[in-house]
């Protein structure tokens, strides 16, 4: 009996053997035909992240940061002179231009000779005071003359006050006609025929423009020969816009970048602003005043000027937190451990790689700060 149950035994082991095996290869195919978890799941409108999700991994976590640091903004400017050390030179007199000794550029000391004019009107200058200083020696002899025949008794009161009275006229011409002479930087006593106008600089600086020729006619005493201007001081001028001109104040600090000068920094503030707006920019010209000793300052150069805007306390967070949802800016704000809710939040400035959120997040809230872009849809 043994013998036969031994018998039937082999052949059902053997015949058993290949559909386990069978069994066993199809549960093992359909272990590796299941779908792999989700990497995330939307639950009631909030997003989370399953154990074993790849995402864990990829998503960084953080604490939104408050900041209350200055806004900086760029805006154009330009190099100004300062208008309280500009002198425009008007010619005093009509005339012919003889002599002109500067070109524009020239670097001028205060009484430096220009230019000199041809000018018959100041030759009439000479004249009409050799003509006072005449009448005046004059006087003064004839009032000498009436004293002596006063003294002998043949001369009347009214002789005598006559003659003084010429004396007080003729010097009062003379004085005239001296002060007319020495404003027009004659030199008294420099004798008949004298008709040379010369002109002068009454400051240190530098011609920024020339308006006149050698051989050419000065016909209009109103108008401007040259222009000197002092710029051992000058003006950065910045231009701010209308929404900005509450913000700036003078004393604010400003950094100033110029094209010829390209790396160098120069620090200063803001020390004055106007009161109305430039009509064709409408802009405020806000100005920064800066030593300029060596000269490498030259008017009309065009220049940035950085400024600070004092801001209030913002929440901030790094671009990379951001992301595009239905056409909204939103971020995913942590609700839970790995449980995330996609809030829509407005911007302010751009500080570098951080960005203000005015509205939208709170302080202390941890927001998903990078890998956030894997969980769009």
């Amino acid at each position: 009996m043994k013998f036969s149950n031994s018998k039937w035994l082999l052949p059902a082991i053997i015949i058993a053997t290949p559909i386990w095996l069978s069994v066993r290869h199809a549960a093992h195919a359909n272990d590796q035909d299941a779908p792999p978890p989700a990497p995330f799941v939307i639950d009631h409108g909030i997003l989370r992240v399953p154990e074993g999700s790849p995402l864990r991994t990829r998503l960084v976590i953080q604490p939104v940061a408050v900041s209350n640091t200055p806004h900086q903004v760029i805006v154009p400017g330009q190099v100004d002179a300062n208008p309280s050390r500009t002198v425009n030179i008007l010619p005093p007199l009509t005339g012919r231009v003889q002599v002109l000794k500067v070109e524009v550029g020239d670097t001028v000391k205060k009484g430096q000779l220009l230019a000199v004019i041809a000018s018959g009107d100041m030759a009439q200058a000479y004249s009409d005071y050799d003509k006072a200083r005449d009448a005046l020696d004059l006087a003064k002899k004839t009032l000498d003359r009436t004293r002596g025949v006063q003294q002998t008794g043949a001369a009347a009161v009214k002789d005598i006050e006559a003659a003084q009275s010429g004396v007080t006229q003729a010097d009062a011409e003379y004085v005239r006609a001296k002060t007319r002479l020495e404003s027009f930087s004659g030199k008294p006593g420099a004798g008949a025929g004298a008709h040379q106008l010369d002109i002068t600089s009454p400051v240190d600086g530098v011609v920024t423009a020339l308006n006149v020729g050698q051989g050419g006619n000065v016909d209009d005493p109103t108008a401007t020969m040259m222009t000197i201007t002092d710029i051992s001081t000058v003006w950065v001028t910045a231009n701010i816009a209308e929404n900005l001109i509450g913000t700036i104040h003078a004393g604010d600090e400003a950094e100033v970048r110029l094209a010829a000068y390209p790396g160098e920094v120069l620090h200063g503030k803001v020390s004055s602003m106007t009161s109305v707006l430039a009509p064709d920019t409408r802009r405020l010209p806000v100005h920064i005043a800066f030593s300029n000793a060596n000269g490498h300052l030259l008017p009309n150069m065009f220049a940035d000027v950085a400024l600070d805007v004092p801001q209030q306390e913002q929440v901030q967070v790094p671009q990379s937190a951001l992301l595009m949802h239905n056409d909204n800016t939103t971020v995913l704000v942590e609700v839970s451990p790995w449980a995330f809710q996609r809030r829509t939040v407005e911007l302010g400035y751009d500080e570098g790689d951080l960005v203000r959120v005015t509205s939208g997040l709170k302080p202390g809230e941890r927001v998903v700060v990078k890998g956030g872009v894997l969980t769009n849809d």
